[in-house]
């Protein structure tokens, strides 16, 4: 597989005289939704002989404009990367969303981005997509400009689950309640998050649960509690682990967001490197303790409710 090219900013990119095909979003968690989207682009792409590009924003347009509404983001952009990378995209243009792109005006938007900088073919977006400065341009207008300026437009197909459209927003409504069956069927995978391990404050040494404290970098994550989750190492092994993800109440009074995982037998050093957490079953939500020993007493039977699951999954997949 050819490796993804990865273009930050406008000023980056190098116009192809052959242009490309491209399609625009957020593309949060790459869902199944996502996938087929991105699955018919790198079709169309085969088919002009063209080079395939996403471009999407950072931070996303929500983010900029009202970051306290701002929805909690399903997959890092390194993650959301690496995705794209497996689904076949040939390059992705990464924009500054800032006070100086808000105030494009759709035609801007279209000259700058779509003909002066990428000497686009064809575009797929969805046909409720909206964009420019007040969000004047919709899907009517991109069919009016690609008649003048020499590209086609395409409205990208919604794919339904029992009988509900795929969602971002679905997908974070099914982590919130745990039912992560659900999420796993919207995604097309489990739901996993991953980052590099960081040095903490070294409490569950004390707690005889030692900890791996996996960096977030959000303030927010889209799901609390004890889980039972696998550890996937970068080395590629895999460790049936539990891990809690919160805001630690007992210890902690930031609100910041933390993910913490106990790796089943295994006492090896792991600072500095990055881990996948997947996420396989809740054991319960996450309490603030009167005291460390009341703590202590709940990770152990968190630590005796995951071994008892993954004993059952070994004998029920005969591992």
């Amino acid at each position: 597989m050819a490796v993804m090219q990865l273009v930050r900013g406008l000023h980056n990119v190098r116009p192809s005289a052959q242009g490309c095909v491209a399609t625009i979003g957020n593309f949060d968690g790459v869902h199944l939704g996502h996938q087929q989207i991105l699955q018919s682009l790198a079709v169309r792409a085969k088919q002009l002989s063209l080079p395939s590009c996403v471009i999407i924003f950072e931070p996303q347009p929500l983010e900029y404009f009202k970051p306290e509404q701002a929805p909690v983001r399903l997959t890092r952009l390194r993650d959301k990367l690496e995705l794209f990378q497996q689904l076949g995209v040939d390059w992705v243009l990464c924009v500054a969303f800032n006070r100086k792109f808000q105030q494009l005006s759709a035609q801007e938007f279209v000259r700058q981005v779509l003909v002066k900088a990428l000497n686009i073919k064809h575009l797929q977006v969805g046909d409720d997509f909206r964009f420019g400065c007040d969000r004047s341009g919709d899907f009517a207008f991109l069919q009016t400009a690609g008649a003048e300026c020499g590209f086609t437009v395409e409205p990208t197909t919604t794919v339904m689950q029992t009988q509900q459209r795929i969602s971002s927003t679905l997908i974070r409504q099914a982590l919130a309640e745990a039912d992560l069956p659900l999420a796993e069927r919207l995604l097309g995978r489990p739901f996993s998050i991953s980052g590099r391990v960081m040095h903490g404050q070294k409490l569950g040494r004390t707690l005889h649960a030692p900890t791996a404290n996996v960096q977030l970098k959000r303030y927010l994550a889209p799901m609390q509690g004890v889980f039972v989750v696998q550890a996937h190492l970068a080395d590629g092994r895999s460790v049936a682990a539990v891990a809690n993800i919160g805001t630690r109440p007992t210890v902690e009074q930031s609100g910041r967001a933390y993910l913490e995982v106990h790796l089943l037998d295994f006492a090896e050093d792991l600072y500095g490197q990055r881990m996948t957490v997947v996420f396989h079953q809740k054991l319960r939500d996450e309490e603030k303790f009167t005291s460390l020993d009341a703590l202590q007493a709940a990770i152990a039977e968190d630590i005796r409710l995951a071994r008892l699951f993954w004993q059952q999954y070994a004998m029920k997949h005969r591992l």
